[in-house]
């Protein structure tokens, strides 16, 4: 329980913060200007190794979540069929160690507690699925490359300056009150790294279609995602709603208790809340969010693309 408050109050901390939450702000910036200069130094300092094949990074400034997964999917059903792509992702919140193959031409290789909930988002909801989890991305770029992969999309890849790409970075859909690095803003790099971007996407850019798979008359929204408040579009369809810290993992019990305190009939969450409790045979109703790309994003993409082979700089900034 207390951990579900505090997370609730670093939501509020970060996007609606109070005049005591401003104060606590203002006592940590020192902390956050030390936090700051590493960054900044890490960021120079780096060298960025080329791989023969493209790299896309799907990125974003700021601490949980800015349409990541979902942006992911859809550029990689934009190009797997042209190029065999491949998905990579540090596995936040795996049991795991290492590298894991989570899924090989759409077949999965392991369960949810090695590969993490986005992997195993990316798994059962992409045709063809390509999946690697790894805390070193050159590790398994390396091994995507031998794998036959033709192009990579790295989840959550712009801090990994060591490392080749198109930069595309996501900006939040509520802009933080406190424009500060962490731990006294919710930026864990600094707002003026957008300048870094190769291709920052505006709302035409991405398209989006929420729909509800399998809807009840009595649905209790529960979910385990960064920054809910994303969902307040769904919530006069619910009868109430349960926040969890980022990636929880339910427990059966627990999602029984949630359906009897609100007398619901279905569970609705969201696909990556999903795969970690399909199998606990309870009523469900889950958020189905299709997303595609402009036309004007998908020619970036393949610009740089087709660019590749011929250029020692990403091209260009856009």
């Amino acid at each position: 329980m207390f951990k579900r408050k505090f997370h609730a109050w670093l939501e509020r901390y970060f996007y609606q913060p109070s005049v005591f939450e401003i104060i606590v702000s203002a006592l940590l910036l020192p902390l956050s200007a030390i936090y700051y200069c590493i960054v900044w130094i890490k960021f120079k300092l780096s060298k960025a190794q080329k791989f023969p094949i493209p790299i896309i990074s799907i990125g974003n400034l700021v601490l949980g979540g800015s349409g990541k997964t979902p942006l992911t999917k859809a550029i990689f059903n934009e190009f797997n069929s042209e190029f065999k792509t491949f998905i990579i992702l540090r596995g936040y919140k795996r049991e795991s160690k290492g590298m894991q193959i989570v899924a090989l031409n759409g077949d999965i290789k392991c369960d949810v507690a090695t590969s993490g909930d986005e992997a195993m988002e990316y798994a059962t909801n992409l045709k063809n699925a390509n999946i690697i989890v790894s805390n070193d991305r050159k590790i398994a770029i390396n091994k995507a490359i031998n794998l036959g992969a033709k192009l990579i999309i790295l989840d959550d890849g712009f801090g990994k300056a060591n490392i080749f790409k198109f930069n595309i970075l996501l900006r939040p859909a509520k802009t933080p009150r406190l424009n500060f690095t962490i731990p006294s803003g919710v930026y864990r790099y600094p707002s003026s790294f957008y300048n870094l971007a190769d291709f920052i996407p505006s709302s035409s850019d991405i398209i989006k279609k929420t729909t509800i798979i399998n809807p009840q008359p009595k649905m209790v929204l529960m979910t385990a995602i960064a920054n809910p408040s994303r969902l307040e579009f769904i919530f006069d369809k619910c009868i109430g709603h349960e926040f969890f810290a980022d990636h929880h993992k339910f427990s059966k019990f627990e999602c029984e208790n949630i359906l009897k305190k609100y007398n619901a009939n279905s569970l609705l969450v969201t696909q990556k809340d999903y795969v970690k409790i399909k199998d606990f045979g309870l009523s469900v109703s889950i958020l189905d969010l299709k997303t595609t790309i402009s036309p004007n994003f998908a020619n970036k993409i393949k610009l740089f693309i087709k660019s590749y082979q011929n250029s020692d700089t990403i091209y260009p900034k856009l």
